[in-house]
C-alpha cells in the first residue's frame, strides 16, 4: 500500500502531555548527563535540558499508510523554545504533515507541531521534524526543498567530545521511545544493522548538551533553537565530537564519530 498523500496539510487532533521532574531528570541521564550536571540530574534547583522540548512536543502521528516500520528512520529534527521549560509541566500539541517528498530510494515525510501551555494557551515549543521511509519513493513526486547549509571556511571555534555508554539506548528508551530498532538485535538485523543503534534523538540530546555548556554558559534560558539532519547511525558506546562555529547568536554545528563519520549534519542553533 503506498503512502497516503491526503494527510498532507491536515491538522491532527490535539494531544496533551504532562511531565514530572522525574521525567526530565531521567531524560537528562538518558542523553548522558551525570554528576557534573547535577542541576539537570537532581531535584536541587532543577532545570531542564532544552532538547527535552522535542519529547514534550511529540504527538501521535497521522497514519501514513501500510509500510514496514523497520524501514523508517528519523531524518531531521528542529525546535524553537518560546521560554525555558519547567522541571514539571504540560502542553497541548497539534501537528500537521507538511509534505511527502520523493527521494527516489525512499520518501521523506515532513511535519510541524505547535505546543501550548495547558493552563494559559501561550506557545511553548514549535517543532519541525521529518522521517525517511526506505522503499517508499519513486512515485514521481517533488523532491522537496534544498538546504544551503555550509560550514564556515575556518576551523571550528569549539570541539567537544562526549562518550556514550554501551547501555545508553536502554536508558534513553525509558523516556518513551520503545522502537525495537534500539533494543532488539533481531529487529535491528531486519533493518540492516549488525546490532541495535542509538536513538537519533539521543545523539541529538548529547549534541544539545555540548552546545548548551559550550556556547550558552550552561543556561537553558539562553538556548532558543536547534535543528539538524541525521546522516549516519550511531552505535551505543561510540564517542561523539561536536564541531561548533559561532557567529554572534547564530551557531552552526555538526557531530561526528571518532572515525570522522558525520552523524548529525547541517546543524543550526540560536543562543541569546
Amino acid at each position: 500500500m503506498p503512502l497516503d498523500h491526503t494527510v498532507v496539510g491536515v491538522e491532527g487532533a490535539a494531544h496533551e502531555r504532562t511531565w514530572t521532574s522525574k521525567d526530565t531528570m531521567l531524560y537528562a541521564l538518558g542523553v548522558g548527563a551525570g554528576t557534573s550536571e547535577l542541576e539537570f540530574t537532581t531535584e536541587k534547583g532543577q532545570r531542564v535540558l532544552p532538547t527535552f522540548a522535542v519529547l514534550a512536543a511529540q504527538a501521535p502521528g497521522r497514519q501514513l499508510g501500510d509500510f514496514d516500520r523497520a524501514m523508517l528512520v528519523h531524518a531531521e529534527q528542529g525546535f524553537t523554545l518560546h521560554h525555558e521549560l519547567p522541571a514539571a509541566g504540560g502542553v497541548r500539541t497539534t501537528s500537521t504533515v507538511t509534505g511527502i517528498y520523493d527521494k527516489g530510494s525512499g520518501a521523506l515525510v515532513t511535519s510541524e507541531a505547535t505546543a501550548v501551555d495547558l493552563e494559559t494557551g501561550t506557545p511553548v515549543i514549535s517543532s519541525r521534524s521529518s522521517v525517511f521511509i526506505r522503499g517508499e519513493g519513486g512515485f514521481g513526486g517533488d523532491r522537496g526543498p534544498r538546504d544551503s547549509w555550509t560550514p564556515p571556511d575556518r576551523a571550528p571555534d569549539h570541539k567537544v567530545t562526549y562518550s556514550t555508554d554501551p547501555a545508553q539506548a536502554l536508558l534513553y528508551r525509558l523516556s518513551g521511545d520503545y522502537n525495537p530498532l534500539h533494543s532488539d538485535p533481531a529487529f535491528a538485523a531486519r533493518a540492516g544493522f549488525s546490532r541495535p543503534i542509538l536513538h537519533g534523538l539521543c545523539t541529538y540530546g548529547v549534541t544539545g548538551r555540548a552546545l548548551l555548556h559550550t556556547v550558552a554558559g550552561s543556561d537553558p534560558g539562553r538556548f532558543k533553537a536547534m535543528s539538524g539532519r541525521f546522516s549516519s547511525p550511531v552505535f551505543p558506546g561510540e564517542s561523539l565530537t561536536v564541531s561548533i562555529w559561532v557567529d554572534g547568536s547564530d551557531v552552526l554545528f555538526r557531530t561526528a564519530k571518532d572515525d570522522g563519520t558525520v552523524v548529525l549534519d547541517r546543524g543550526r542553533a540560536t543562543v541569546a
